[in-house]
This record gives C-alpha cells, sequence and structure tokens, in this order.
C-alpha cells in the first residue's frame, strides 16, 4: 500500500503528530499558594496509528489496555492525535511515584504494540 501525503502526514507529520507517553507533575494553585500536586501519566497517539487500531479492534479484543485507550482517548487536532490519560494521583509519598512509573511502563509498551501492528499491517498491505 502505498500512503499518500495526506496518510504520511497522519503518521509522521513534520510537526508531529508522533505518538508518546509523559510523565507529568501537575501543580494546582488555589489562590495564592500551591493546594496539591499530582503525578499524571499522559499519552498522546498519533491519528493514523488511532484510527488503524479503532478499525482493527477486535484484533485486540483481550488486550484490556488498548481497549481502554481507545474508549478514552479525545481527539486534540492533528498537532497532538488522540490524547488519553493513563493515571493521575496526588503526591503525597513516594510509592505514588512508584505506581506511576509503572504506568509510564504499560503505556510506553501499549503504544509500542499499537506502532508495530501498523507497520506490519502497512508492510503487509505494501506487498500486496
Amino acid at each position: 500500500m502505498k500512503l499518500s501525503k495526506a496518510l504520511k502526514d497522519k503518521l509522521w507529520g513534520e510537526a508531529g503528530p508522533y505518538s508518546q507517553a509523559k510523565l507529568i507533575i501537575e501543580t494546582r494553585i488555589l489562590d495564592d499558594k500551591v493546594s496539591r500536586v499530582f503525578a499524571v501519566v499522559e499519552c498522546e497517539i498519533n491519528p493514523l496509528t488511532y484510527e488503524i487500531i479503532k478499525q482493527n479492534r477486535d484484533h485486540f479484543k483481550r488486550d484490556q489496555k488498548i481497549q481502554q485507550l481507545l474508549d478514552h482517548s479525545e481527539y486534540r487536532g492533528h498537532e497532538f492525535g488522540y490524547v488519553s490519560m493513563a493515571f493521575q494521583e496526588e503526591l503525597v509519598n513516594d510509592q505514588i511515584w512508584k505506581r506511576a512509573y509503572v504506568h509510564l511502563d504499560y503505556t510506553k509498551e501499549t503504544i509500542i504494540k499499537m506502532h508495530k501492528f501498523v507497520m506490519k499491517l502497512l508492510d503487509l498491505r505494501s506487498k500486496a
């Protein structure tokens, strides 16, 4: 399958949208002071990857992480693609960081699994 310019832009556009997993420190400010601080794990999935995975959802019917990502992602435009939050918890002790990193790791693994599927699918179609 030869990718059109439009499809290439959805997959590897110059200004993104590549997929990524992020660990974010979110500081909430109330009035004149910091009220709470959270660890947040968020991911952005490039549009073509998301759309191909969604079209092939049945292939991943036993993968709860991909199913949840598909169910809870929001399209934020071409620059960010599909965004989903995997974890959010207030930083009250060091255990929160450990849990955040576990969620970050499985988010990365999930994105890589999705990308591998898409790459294989595009490669198979290009040989047909």
